[in-house]
């Protein structure tokens, strides 16, 4: 008796698996997966080039004039990084050259910085750098500048 039911038990078994696989077979091809839309190409915001040809997103500090260091920003939090412009705060250290360069002073000065004029980078064309800076001397500025300066930036 157990060998009967054993053997009944198998070709049940062995039935409800043929079943199986038969209704699978003879299903009717699913459609293909929806198609995904193309991925939307994000364009990355113009970065800020540096002295040594780096980019530069959201920078804590930034050197002015390459050549001698004697102007540069410091502490600088950026309120807004975008791709036709950016602002934010800092301060402008800047060596009073007084008597010369090398004997000078450095002073420094609270600043709002706008950066915009976004253009090809000449290094990497497929990259937006900014190309101009405007400082803006809330208070107390150095001498002989005035209260708003523009300066293109190098590409």
């Amino acid at each position: 008796m157990r060998q009967m039911t054993r053997t009944a038990v198998t070709i049940c078994a062995a039935l409800g698996l043929t079943a199986t696989v038969g209704s699978a077979a003879a299903a009717p091809a699913s459609s293909p997966p929806a198609q995904r839309p193309a991925a939307v190409r994000q364009t990355r915001p113009p970065v800020l080039v540096d002295c040594f040809g780096h980019a530069q997103v959201r920078p804590s500090r930034f050197i002015l004039a390459c050549g001698d260091g004697n102007s540069r920003l410091v502490s600088l939090h950026w309120n807004s990084w975008g791709a036709r412009s950016a602002r934010g705060r800092g301060v402008n250290v800047v060596n009073d050259c007084v008597p010369y360069c090398a004997a000078g002073r450095f002073h420094q000065y609270a600043v709002v910085v706008k950066l915009d004029r976004p253009q090809p980078w000449k290094k990497r064309p497929h990259v937006q750098h900014y190309s101009r800076i405007t400082l803006f001397y809330p208070k107390d500025r150095p001498a002989h500048v005035g209260r708003v300066v523009t300066y293109s930036l190098w590409n």
